[in-house]
């Protein structure tokens, strides 16, 4: 299909940012990442490694990319686990997040400037010093059988001003 072909595009109601999120594991453990203090999102919470896509870049080349600048650790297989959509709230753009699983070579990481790195027992993290969803992510992507998939959506509600999480 031709550009020209996809129709006009509402950049407010269609715009999203596309992001990866991966989570190695090792032995019973899964790598996290606490953001830096400075960070501008999610400082001192626990997430996984990864960012935005380059322009051109797919996901899959995209999140290795990311791992390799966080931890140090090049990663051959990583299974696409999970795709979440984010809503924006106009007129800021919402996110695509691909969402990665893989086996780390080794236990030992390279320190990141975007945090520091830690190895968790899974099951044991610390719920409350994690970014909000992943308390509801985490567990779902790590026991999903092969070639299995989430599907999520987070959304603001309008209420309570708190994101809503929900997965399929």
């Amino acid at each position: 299909m031709k550009w020209e072909e996809q129709g006009t595009i509402d950049n407010e109601r269609y715009s999203v940012i596309p992001r990866t999120l991966s989570f190695l594991t090792h032995h019973g453990q899964v790598l996290l990442l606490r953001g830096a203090p400075s960070k501008r999102i999610w400082a001192n919470k626990l997430n996984g490694v990864g960012g935005h896509l380059e322009p051109g870049e797919d996901a899959l080349s995209g999140a290795r990319r990311e791992i390799l600048e966080e931890t140090g650790l090049t990663v051959d297989e990583l299974q696409l686990c999970a795709v979440v959509h984010i809503s924006g709230v106009p007129p800021d753009p919402g996110v695509i997040m691909f969402v990665f699983v893989g086996s780390a070579p080794r236990r030992q990481v390279d320190s990141s400037s975007g945090g520091k790195l830690a190895w968790y027992s899974i099951g044991q993290w610390p719920e409350h010093e994690m970014v909000d969803d992943l308390p509801h992510l985490l567990p779902r992507i790590l026991h999903i059988p092969p070639g299995g998939m989430v599907y999520g959506h987070y959304a603001l509600d309008p209420v309570s001003q708190r994101m809503i999480f929900h997965f399929c």
